[in-house]
């Protein structure tokens, strides 16, 4: 059984600039790192299932620039008798329209049978790789000033805040448990837009031993918005590779869905390609894995598939022929949980993990503060004395655990009960009474 390796030390981590990486320009097709056959099969692919098609439309879907890429593959084309010039709708050469013929049909479905992908086209692995670690030499470096700015949304006990930083500077794994309602998945979140403070260079999909691999995905990835430079030559010229999209550090989040099949290379036996797994497609952010052992498959079996990947910063992923290929594993990953930790890992993973952080239920003053806030966010007007009464009849007399996202749901409910009641949503006893006694449950 073969393997793809990447070569060299995989060291550092991906939070910093892109340091002005980006992917080099076109001049010919040998700058794609793919043959002219392979380019070839895309472009009657794209003539067969469109009819015709000028070659400015054929070059933006493929990517690439028509005067150095899709012309020469054109002209070949047309000396094999596998397309035609019907027309033009200009009196540059990529404005011809060109339409498949008979045996230009016989060839794209033959290459149907092999791969039914039709976006645009691939770069080379070893490109991929290359781009990962070029995107992701450093480490951000941050500071409790950083901190504060960045986490100045949630009320945080001081003594979880200052486990906070040296853990996002560890640039590794961090593991954050707690009791429900506390905001683990907030913080995660919070760190996640720290990642995103630049932004990274990604393929639409990479070609792997022959095989295509659809990495970016329009949930988990999200396109920064840039003026469109002529990259397929239509506009005059280009001036990166447009194969590549800049998107913002990914923060990709999966929770109880999460099975050891999803975090391989997904292959379609239909359309004949693969899309990327989730921590693929995390490269060079964050990747959370939310309500850690709320998932179909044992706890120990998804942290014994970690345990690589932790330690070398490289993953091992197949496909279906048996090849194995080695994945840069550029992201800081982090768990979430709110069971016990002793019902989950064993000492042996949690030394492998960083940074434990339990984030703790809001004291007293910590809870008023959150209601404060959310009561300003909501409109309402902030009673002392009502909150004292919420925290006397339904905490401290019931004896009822304060927790962080009670203050934000019980607004919310006192907004519904008013609303019902066609009155306007305030802090009074009776709208405090009804929202308490419809959202707690004593278990």
């Amino acid at each position: 059984m073969g393997m793809i390796r990447e070569t060299g030390p995989l060291e550092g981590s991906p939070y910093i600039s892109t340091s002005g990486w980006q992917p080099p320009p076109i001049q010919s097709i040998e700058d794609t790192g793919l043959t002219q056959g392979f380019l070839a099969d895309m472009v009657i692919k794209a003539l067969y299932f469109r009819g015709q098609a000028t070659g400015f439309e054929i070059a933006e879907q493929l990517r690439l620039p028509f005067q150095a890429v899709v012309a020469p593959v054109m002209d070949f084309l047309k000396r094999e008798h596998m397309c035609e010039i019907k027309g033009s709708a200009g009196v540059s050469a990529g404005s011809y329209q060109y339409v498949i013929t008979s045996k230009g049909s016989e060839r794209a479905r033959d290459e149907l049978e092999r791969t039914t992908y039709m976006g645009a086209a691939p770069v080379p692995w070893t490109d991929y790789v290359a781009a990962i670690r070029a995107q992701g030499s450093g480490r951000l470096k941050v500071n409790p000033r950083m901190m504060r700015q960045a986490l100045s949304h949630l009320v945080l006990d001081e003594n979880v805040f200052s486990k906070i930083g040296p853990a996002i500077n560890s640039g590794r794994s961090i593991f954050l448990y707690g009791p429900p309602g506390n905001g683990k998945t907030t913080i995660a979140e919070s760190i996640g837009r720290m990642v995103l403070r630049d932004d990274i260079y990604i393929p639409y999909a990479i070609l792997a031993d022959g095989q295509i691999i659809v990495l970016y995905d329009g949930i988990n990835h999200e396109a920064v918005q840039q003026e469109r430079t002529g990259t397929t030559g239509a506009l005059g010229g280009h001036r990166s590779d447009a194969r590549w999209i800049r998107i913002h550090r990914p923060v990709v989040m999966v929770g109880g869905e999460l099975t050891l099949d999803s975090l391989d290379l997904q292959y379609d036996p239909v359309n004949k390609f693969y899309e990327a797994p989730f921590q693929m497609k995390a490269n060079g952010g964050l990747f959370l894995i939310d309500d850690f052992g709320r998932q179909q498959i044992r706890p120990r079996d998804l942290l014994n598939r970690w345990i690589v990947p932790m330690e070398k910063n490289v993953d091992f992923l197949s496909l279906h022929t048996g090849q194995k290929l080695e994945v840069p594993f550029e992201l800081l990953l982090v768990f979430s949980t709110n069971l016990p930790p002793r019902d989950l890992v064993d000492e042996a993973f949690l030394r492998r993990i960083r940074h434990k952080i339990e984030v703790t239920s809001p004291s007293f003053d910590d809870y008023r503060e959150i209601f404060r806030r959310v009561a300003e966010m909501r409109g309402f007007d902030f009673d002392e004395q009502a909150l004292r009464y919420l925290l006397q009849e339904y905490y401290i007399k019931p004896e009822r655990k304060l927790r962080a996202n009670h203050p934000r749901d019980l607004l919310d409910q006192i907004v519904d009960v008013a609303d019902y009641l066609g009155i306007k949503p305030a802090m009074s006893k009776e709208l405090i009474d009804r929202a308490a006694q419809s959202y707690f449950v004593d278990l």
